[in-house]
């Protein structure tokens, strides 16, 4: 829903500048650059605005005991605090790989990086979290 939202907003911007189309060299170009700008710009005021993981992973294992779950829960919430703090590019990198579940190709494409440097935010990423859970000792 939100890719139709983009699309939909990157027509409105490109009928609302039609007095200008004779200018514009490639169409097409315009448009894949707008259409990326406008997602990114989602992409980032969503983890902006939110401090929780989506509702609609399964977090928890539902047949563990309370006292597990409580762990769990918690283990989650900490995870969420450490993402939070990480910079822009390792967050998104780590939220799009590891929650949305997206290839490194893809994630290349959106954040318009390489090969490289999606592993490499990724990785800085996941080992900054994993140095904070070792440093507190929750796991």
């Amino acid at each position: 829903m939100e890719a139709e939202d983009v699309v939909q907003e990157v027509l409105v911007k490109v009928w609302q500048r039609q007095d200008t189309w004779h200018e514009i060299e490639n169409m097409e170009a315009l448009t894949m650059r707008m259409t990326k700008n406008l997602a990114l710009d989602k992409l980032r005021s969503r983890h902006n605005r939110t401090d929780t993981l989506p509702e609609h992973v399964e977090w928890q294992d539902q047949q563990a005991r309370p006292d597990e779950r409580t762990e769990q829960s918690d283990l989650i919430r900490y995870v969420q605090q450490q993402m939070h703090n990480l910079p822009e590019k390792h967050r998104l990198v780590m939220q799009l790989r590891d929650i949305e579940g997206m290839s490194y190709e893809e994630i290349g494409e959106v954040l318009d990086m390489t090969m490289s440097q999606v592993k490499t935010n990724l990785f800085r990423a996941r080992q900054h979290i994993r140095e904070h859970l070792l440093k507190n000792e929750i796991v």
